[in-house]
């Protein structure tokens, strides 16, 4: 009786020596293409995202993330961009806040000084100012966007417009397109 396994063998003939260096080098140059590869894909990745970021500064629609693409939110961009708002003068304001409460800071707690009173109350009129701000954004954003885009979805625009006016103008991306005074598009 014979055994079938015994017979079978692996199906290819050994590898010569020679053969089989070959291919241990074979695989060693692979690993280096790899890694030449590897430097080729960073550096078309590398381009691929600068060509992005110059097309999101233009305002190129292909390039922007979806949460800035389509007409609503270019007219929200545009019509945040044409005003100055409160929130853009906060960041600056609360920096003066912060150092008139460090300087008139007094040792006496139940006598506090001049500049801490000026201070509080600027920290006060601002929390108001930007409220009444915010208030009046939405509702002339919501009769903008009604007018212009009467059948359109309007969820999200606010907060996207509060967003936009929060950012440093020259930080902003997509690149405002309408200036300060100006007709949004």
């Amino acid at each position: 009786m014979s055994n079938t396994t015994e017979n079978a063998g692996k199906g290819r003939p050994t590898p010569s020596r020679k053969e089989a260096e070959a291919a241990a080098k074979a695989r060693a140059r692979a690993v280096t293409d790899k890694k030449v590869a590897t430097k080729v894909l960073r550096e078309k990745r590398g381009e691929a995202n600068r060509k992005m970021r110059e097309g999101m500064k233009a305002g190129d629609e292909r390039y922007l993330p979806a949460r800035d693409q389509g007409p609503v939110k270019a007219f929200v961009r545009n019509w945040v961009d044409s005003r100055i708002t409160f929130i853009e003068l906060l960041l600056p304001l609360l920096l003066v806040m912060l150092i008139l409460g460090q300087v008139g800071t007094s040792h006496d707690p139940k006598h506090p000084s001049l500049t801490t009173e000026i201070s509080t109350w600027l920290w006060s009129a601002s929390i108001a100012l930007l409220l009444v701000d915010v208030i009046m954004t939405r509702f002339r954003l919501r009769k903008a966007l009604r007018a212009q885009f009467p059948d359109e979805d309007l969820r999200g625009t606010t907060f996207y417009a509060l967003v936009r006016s929060m950012q440093t103008r020259p930080l902003r991306m997509p690149k405002a397109k309408v200036k300060i005074g100006g007709k949004p598009k």
